[in-house]
């Protein structure tokens, strides 16, 4: 369904960008991956799979390296057909606590480097006229939790950039769309887990249904495999006119 597509997904060396990438490489796409850790084995990954497989290593804080990245998956695969922002990180505190630091690297690497990204794919795919672009934003882009002000932040302006870029794109073949995961157990997650295990002294097993109970209906974690069909429905002829959606994945949790 992809083939001759090329794909960049940042922060794709584990969970959920990954996930998008493995279910994107597996329609015949090319995929650019980005992310820090193990770079060597989700590339493996994806070549398993019959793809093509580039790595860059951008620090998605740093608008040149994003500049730098742009321009090596466009020089090694001849355009970025499908972009999913994804990169993201996360710091828990009260807001009079806050580190300034933290709110401006989340900002930084939430927010900011999705515009970057965004502006830099924009006009080849404005040339094809066909383009799909994909924000991870969080159920967090929805509603709010406490401790979360950065993040929560962020995320709901990543939901207003989705729209604004639907918008500016709306008579072409461009798509701009956000998936707004709930519960997803990625290595940022456990460690929240982690950290409810060690304060109220629970197994991990309970600290995940603790973690659970607290938002999610459903009791379950959606899964990277789960978001991966998702984004391949936004990048398929039935999601053409799927335009400016946030698209909640989140087992009910917005639905209370």
């Amino acid at each position: 369904m992809l083939k001759n597509k090329t794909a960049l997904i940042t922060g794709s060396t584990s969970g959920i960008g990954l996930g998008i990438a493995k279910a994107l490489a597996a329609k015949g796409a090319n995929i650019v991956l980005n992310g820090f850790g193990d770079t060597e084995t989700p590339q493996k990954e994806i070549a398993a799979l019959g793809a093509k497989v580039a790595y860059h290593g951008a620090d998605m804080s740093k608008p040149a390296e994003i500049e730098a990245m742009m321009a090596f998956a466009a020089e090694k695969f001849g355009q970025v057909d499908i972009l999913v922002n994804n990169a993201g990180i996360q710091h828990v505190a009260r807001i009079e606590d806050f580190p300034i630091e933290k709110w401006d690297a989340i900002m930084a690497i939430n927010l900011s480097s999705a515009f970057h990204a965004t502006r830099l794919a924009l006009p080849s795919m404005q040339k094809a006229n066909w383009g799909r672009i994909i924000n991870v934003a969080s159920v967090h882009g929805l509603v709010a939790s406490a401790e979360k002000s950065a993040y929560v932040a962020a995320k709901h302006a990543v939901v207003g950039l989705t729209k604004v870029t639907a918008l500016e794109n709306a008579t072409s073949g461009i798509t701009c769309n956000a998936i707004c995961p709930g519960w997803v157990l990625t290595p940022l997650v456990q460690k929240q887990v982690d950290a409810k295990a060690a304060t109220m002294g629970l197994s991990d097993q309970d600290a995940k249904k603790q973690l659970l109970s607290e938002k999610e209906p459903s009791l379950q974690f959606t899964t990277p495999e789960e978001l991966g069909e998702l984004a391949v429905f936004f990048c398929s002829a039935a999601g053409n006119n799927v335009r400016g959606v946030a698209w909640n994945m989140d087992g009910g949790w917005t639905a209370q």
